[in-house]
């Protein structure tokens, strides 16, 4: 099969042949249908995050499930998938307490080595034999991939396959910090500062939250028109002046939660300085690794605030998944206009590069 291929920051990524062994007991072989392109792979390809290379790019997908592996009850082949970058092991104390997004086994094995559950890899190059490692348990950057069980989570077959590809990174990880991590309660105010890809599920989950106030801020005024159209009240064109000063002319109090979907140092520090009285800062995107931010431990103490750290959404992936894509059939949640374009595997490299530009939101590579 084709597989789209990182080995170093100074190497551009390449599609390669690339063999894909049988799915071992508890694991699925999935056809990919779509695989999205986030951000965080911009991390990979910038060498801002320790990844193991070689390595078949991506984290974001759907597709059909085409083989099961030994043991595997739960799918059927033919059933409709969307990817999980976090397959909860379901025997850690974190998944047995029901917070899944933290699974330990996950971190500890393998987004640390590049594997699946047994510390192996089921990836490697065709020509050379050379193995590859997966991303996130998942490497949706191919054409098939082969993932545990618990990352493969079935959907409704009537719902479009290359259009709830979004819904494995973007769509849980921005509407779950607004419902699962921070609970944001009806008639708050919220601020969300960056208004991509996961901004903009940010805003649409606290419409759905029931927030009175949703202050959508950017430096690219078109996607704060864009965040409109998702559920945003109000907009900052943060490219204008301090964001900080045109939110506390908006909302003189501060707000009740501030969620950073860019997170950069400056962006996190911004959130939690629109902070009233008892607010919450929700950091949802994520930095370069080492990068630090600095916030005045007296003022949040006497102000009984929060800051949160939101990784996936805090989701249970066979829950809020399946939940998500039906909000979306029931006309709940916006998903088409997240999509900027769709392209073959083979201008992986190239989409890329528009995400880099910063003029797209989710560019879909079809198989």
């Amino acid at each position: 099969m084709q597989a789209v291929v990182f080995r170093d920051p100074d190497t551009r990524v390449e599609v390669v042949d690339a063999d894909l062994a049988a799915p071992k007991a508890g694991e699925v072989r999935v056809k990919i249908a779509a695989a999205g392109v986030c951000h965080s792979d911009l991390h990979v390809k910038r060498g801002e995050w320790d990844a193991p290379a070689p390595m078949v790019m991506g984290h974001e997908g759907s597709g059909v499930v085409t083989e099961l592996g030994e043991g595997v009850t739960s799918l059927a082949v033919g059933d409709h998938v969307v990817l999980s970058w976090v397959p909860p092991c379901g025997e850690c104390r974190y998944c047995l307490q029901g917070h899944e997004a933290r699974c330990q086994k996950v971190v500890e094995v393998n987004n640390a080595h590049g594997s699946l559950f047994d510390g192996t890899s089921r990836l490697s190059n065709a020509e050379t034999g050379e193995p590859l490692h997966h991303y996130l348990s998942v490497s949706s950057f191919a054409e098939e991939v082969v993932v545990p069980v618990s990352g493969a989570i079935k959907v409704r077959d009537d719902a479009p396959l290359d259009v709830i590809a979004v819904v494995g990174c973007a769509v849980a990880t921005g509407v779950g910090a607004v419902l699962n991590t921070a609970a944001v309660e009806p008639g708050s105010t919220v601020a969300v500062i960056g208004c991509g890809g996961v901004g903009l599920n940010v805003v649409q989950g606290a419409k759905l939250a029931g927030a009175e106030r949703i202050i959508a801020i950017d430096v690219v005024p078109e996607k704060t028109a864009m965040a409109l159209q998702f559920g945003a009240t109000d907009r900052i064109d943060a490219s204008q002046r301090d964001a900080v000063e045109q939110l506390f002319e908006l909302v003189p109090d501060g707000v009740d939660y501030a969620f950073d979907a860019i997170g950069r140092t400056s962006t996190t520090e911004q959130s939690i300085r629109m902070l009233g009285l008892g607010g919450a800062a929700v950091i949802v995107g994520l930095p370069p690794t080492g990068a630090k931010a600095s916030f005045e431990p007296l003022v949040l103490a006497e102000a009984d605030q929060r800051i949160l750290g939101s990784n996936y959404g805090s989701v249970r992936p066979s829950i809020d998944i399946p939940a998500l894509v039906d909000r979306y059939m029931d006309g709940q949640l916006k998903l088409d206009p997240l999509i900027s374009g769709r392209r073959p595997l083979a201008e992986a490299a190239e989409a890329l590069d528009d995400l880099e530009a910063g003029g797209v939101l989710r560019t879909l590579l079809i198989p």
